[in-house]
């Protein structure tokens, strides 16, 4: 697997997490060599938490799956209730904080892909004395709002391993397809695509809730313009979509694409995607419930105040072999 400048940073999370999982109260020969990926042992002896989770999530979006995995099996070892809501609008996101701080809950994991339409009720959790971890989105927005730290890869660098990759392989015009308008974490990545790749980058918006309208739209756009040599999609379910856009259009572009999923390496593994850039889910969910549990139980704060990185890291065909098992249970 060929790894971004944030490589280093992954091997030390990885490191992280195997710490937390031994500190989690399970006893060390409990669920030895489980294939499951669960815990196999004893909740914490520490006080029961009440620990909720509201993310940017849309209909179908499968990565969202894996993150649960994670923050459901964290919260299992540290004896902890974990509540989930989603909603794809700032402001829904923002009345289900509302309504996690109303529960008077221990801990609020929370994204920031429209950070502003999360200040302010970040600062009423704040005021009700409530710690929020941030993931996956909004990092830079994440300790100005309050936040004990953000998990999830820098977007930015995730992009420009993207442009470096595209480079790599010899491509001189990509389509960058963004699946849902306003996530700032979207717009970084094909910002940061732009910004290392030789060739030119168009963006292309999307429904990605609607799979139909965004096959028609990519298939549209590859039949309209001459040249596009490689699709860069921002999520797994659009590069499945791709796939078949790219079949409606008779077109030869490759398809390359933002996060993982058992489907993704499924077409790493036929060849109908070049390449995926794996952020870690899981691991994003279970540092998140960590963290808090952590903190709410020991006082400890991961990263110093600095980003706990997960990601980026670019995935082929060639790392199919060792990641079919682990997306196939869903935490990779």
């Amino acid at each position: 697997m060929r790894t971004a400048r944030t490589a280093a940073a992954v091997i030390a999370v990885v490191a992280l997490a195997a710490g937390c999982s031994s500190s989690g109260g399970k006893s060390g020969d409990d669920g030895a060599g489980d294939e499951g990926g669960g815990s196999g042992g004893r909740a914490a002896g520490t006080p029961r938490l009440k620990i909720a989770m509201v993310t940017h999530s849309g209909e179908g979006d499968t990565f969202w799956d894996i993150v649960q995995n994670g923050a459901e099996e964290a919260a299992k070892k540290d004896n902890v209730e974990f509540l989930y809501s989603n909603d794809k609008e700032g402001k829904g996101q923002a009345e289900l904080v509302q309504t996690a701080i109303d529960k008077k809950v221990d801990g609020i994991v929370v994204t920031l892909a429209k950070p502003q339409a999360m200040r302010a009720v970040l600062g009423k959790a704040k005021q009700a004395g409530i710690p929020v971890v941030t993931i996956n989105s909004g990092g830079e927005s994440s300790t100005r709002f309050g936040a004990l730290g953000h998990i999830g890869q820098d977007e930015a660098v995730a992009g420009e391993a993207v442009g470096d990759e595209l480079n790599r392989r010899g491509r001189k015009k990509a389509l960058c397809v963004i699946h849902e308008q306003g996530n700032v974490s979207l717009e970084q990545r094909c910002a940061g695509v732009k910004k290392t790749f030789g060739g030119s980058v168009e963006n292309l918006n999307v429904d990605g809730t609607n799979q139909p309208g965004a096959q028609s739209s990519i298939s549209a756009k590859l039949q309209a313009t001459q040249g596009i040599d490689a699709v860069v999609t921002l999520g797994a379910p659009v590069a499945a979509v791709s796939v078949k856009a790219k079949e409606d259009a008779d077109s030869k572009a490759e398809i390359d694409t933002f996060d993982l999923n058992a489907e993704v390496v499924r077409r790493l593994k036929a060849g109908e995607v070049g390449f995926a850039v794996d952020q870690q889910p899981y691991l994003q969910g279970y540092l998140a419930i960590d963290e808090l549990w952590l903190y709410r139980t020991n006082a400890n704060v991961l990263g110093g105040g600095k980003p706990v990185l997960t990601g980026p890291a670019v995935v082929t065909e060639k790392d199919v072999p060792k990641l079919e098992k682990f997306t196939a249970r869903g935490t990779r």
